[in-house]
């Protein structure tokens, strides 16, 4: 999941769900927004899911329940966690030497990031992955969005 601070909504691409969620189009509803502009122009939304997600943090997780617009766009790869539910949820992304996100106003939940190019592809694979991760969550019809 890429917490993106520019993102007006939260977006999903369509190949990130008919890999790791079979079915997932029966839960498919009406997209709210019309017009979608992104960094490659114009893109169409097929409609909203929505979607558990878990940030985990060794202080306690966060569960967020948002919706994500569905989009068939090929330069989308996996999610997008927009402003709408930064701010919903608190959610602060600090720059300066180390990548700090704040979750909510509580500063034992402080997580620090290492910036690296790949990084969010790569904290992506590694919690699909996981054997803790796919043994807490036992099909695919059934997981949650895990960051």
């Amino acid at each position: 999941m890429i917490i993106d601070s520019g993102a007006h909504c939260s977006i999903v691409a369509r190949t990130y769900l008919d890999y790791h969620f079979p079915n997932w189009e029966t839960q498919l509803l009406p997209t709210k927004a019309k017009n979608f502009n992104g960094a490659s122009g114009k893109m169409k939304s097929i409609g909203t899911i929505i979607k558990e997600t878990i940030l985990p943090h060794r202080k306690g997780s966060m569960r967020l329940n948002p919706d994500f617009d569905v989009f068939e766009d090929p330069h989308i790869q996996g999610i997008f966690l927009g402003k709408d539910y930064q701010r919903m949820y608190g959610i602060d992304i600090y720059n300066s030497k180390k990548r700090n996100i704040n979750i909510g106003t509580n500063k034992e939940k402080k997580l620090h990031l290492i910036y690296t190019k790949y990084l969010p592809m790569t904290l992506w694979k590694n919690s699909m992955n996981s054997e803790r991760a796919n043994s807490a969550l036992p099909s695919r019809a059934n997981r949650s969005l895990v960051f």
